[in-house]
């Protein structure tokens, strides 16, 4: 967030690019991005996660969503969990590219968002101006989340689970 400093042993997430636009998620990521550098995932990156993390989970929410019967019910664009501690971060378009990129991301698994589809997803905005906001979750214990992986689901395994929780905000 544009204008908050951290204490350098703080456990806590980034997105270098929302970084350089001062606090902005960039086109590139979100709908209105140009043909085909358009949705693609944005690169975040965490620090100091804490001791005896066995797992990570990520979940991005437009959390100034409108809905009609209530004044704000967050949009979920993006649900990840069984994130290994020992990744640094998740590259810019990571989002169904889990088997080409190999390695320990082959086990990362993309839930639903609430467009029912897994992995990245923006949607049109009517306005701008949302915020945008990345919540990572450190657990002391892997997720048994089933085949379909939601952001319902995600947290309710969490629940008892949680040792420590970074978040960032980014608009849109």
């Amino acid at each position: 967030m544009a204008g908050v400093t951290h204490d350098s042993d703080d456990f806590r997430i980034v997105c270098p690019p929302v970084n350089k636009e001062d606090g902005r998620l960039p086109r590139k990521y979100t709908d209105e991005g140009q043909g085909a550098k358009s949705g693609i995932s944005p690169p975040i990156e965490w620090y100091n996660i804490p001791e005896g993390t066995k797992s990570l989970a990520l979940v991005v929410e437009d959390i100034d969503a409108p809905d009609p019967d209530s004044p704000l019910v967050p949009w979920t664009i993006w649900v990840v969990a069984h994130i290994p501690p020992t990744l640094k971060g998740l590259p810019e378009g990571f989002s169904g590219k889990q088997e080409e990129l190999g390695g320990e991301y082959v086990n990362i698994a993309e839930g639903n968002n609430d467009e029912k589809v897994p992995g990245w997803r923006v949607p049109t905005m009517p306005s701008h101006g949302h915020r945008i906001e990345f919540k990572l979750y450190a657990l002391d214990d892997e997720l048994r989340l089933g085949k379909t992986v939601t952001k319902e689901k995600l947290l309710d395994a969490t629940e008892g689970h949680i040792i420590g929780e970074a978040a960032m905000i980014a608009v849109f």
